[in-house]
């Protein structure tokens, strides 16, 4: 059984802002491995974030990001349940991220559930197409339709897409990490984006 020294609990918590008790725990949990002990946080933040996902949201902040000398902006409405945390430097500096990606990736929609069904159906029958052009037998077709919509949606919806500042984490992973740092949930609700020549 590895001792858990305090100099290991503050790396962890300098590393993960969370609580002294949750970063005991994750390093007993992890035999003092700090890698490890970060993805017990990322893991239990998970759950801990479906277990909030019931809760009421009605506070939070809409971010604005101007970019190119005013010809791209984003605005981005964030929301999270207490006053407290939407005055959080955490909170803020995730939304001001949130926008300055959104701006450089122009998602279609938060997540797959929100891309338009026309767009879905086009895509599908461009990959069907690209398929039988490629001479790929019937069976197999649908299986390469679903994996070219899944990467689709992986490019496409904002929680899906690499973060662009660290591709090693999507937008969900970082959206995750919040809703444990913060302990409460958290939500990307809506976004606009704007860029002079776009109809």
């Amino acid at each position: 059984m590895t001792t858990i020294s305090a100099t290991m609990v503050k790396q962890l918590r300098e590393k993960t802002g969370v609580g002294i008790m949750d970063c005991k725990e994750a390093l007993s949990q992890s035999n003092g491995d700090i890698d490890n002990a970060v993805d017990f946080l990322r893991k239990k933040g998970l759950a801990t974030a479906q277990k909030r996902a019931g809760r009421s949201m009605s506070e939070g902040l809409i971010q604005p990001y101007i970019h190119m000398g005013g010809k791209l902006g984003v605005l981005v409405e964030i929301n999270c349940e207490t006053d407290f945390v939407a005055k959080n430097d955490d909170f803020k500096e995730f939304a001001k991220n949130i926008a300055m990606h959104i701006a450089a990736t122009n998602p279609v929609g938060i997540a797959s559930d929100d891309v338009p069904e026309e767009v879905i159906n086009k895509e599908k029958e461009i990959y069907r197409a690209q398929a039988i052009e490629l001479g790929k037998p019937e069976n197999v077709i649908d299986k390469i339709v679903e994996g070219k919509l899944n990467k689709f949606y992986k490019d496409n919806c904002l929680l899906n897409q690499a973060y662009v500042r660290n591709p090693d984490v999507n937008i969900s992973d970082l959206l995750n990490d919040l809703i444990a740092k913060m302990g409460e949930n958290i939500t990307i609700k809506r976004f606009v984006r704007f860029q002079i020549g776009d109809s």
